[in-house]
């Protein structure tokens, strides 16, 4: 099964971010690097959309709609609704999530 992907606006405000934290504090290899692996990630989700894990962060709210996968250092929050995987967030392994979790997905219907 071959299904749509929609990266959310604020998932292409990440990557924004990522790509301006990245080249001032490291290079432009290692965001091009990092960028490589999230759209090899994304690119797999269209034919796994499943194939992702519920977040510990997010499990404790008590819902299991919402997945990820890992891109290197970077995860890809994401959610599948028939045949579209809505991206919501891309984001560094080291930031707290419980935090942007509540302040992002809180807000989604």
């Amino acid at each position: 099964m071959n299904t749509r992907v929609v990266v959310l606006d604020e998932a292409e405000q990440d990557l924004k971010d990522l790509q301006t934290y990245l080249i001032q504090h490291f290079s432009v290899t290692t965001w091009q690097d990092s960028y490589a692996k999230i759209k090899k990630s994304i690119r797999l989700l269209k034919s796994f959309p499943q194939s992702g894990t519920v977040p510990d962060e997010i499990r404790q709210y008590g819902t299991t709609k919402y997945r990820q996968v890992l891109a290197g250092m970077n995860r890809i929050i994401y959610e599948v609704r028939a045949d579209v995987v809505y991206i919501h967030i891309i984001v560094d392994t080291r930031r707290d999530m419980k935090s942007l979790l509540e302040k992002r997905l809180g807000q989604q219907p």
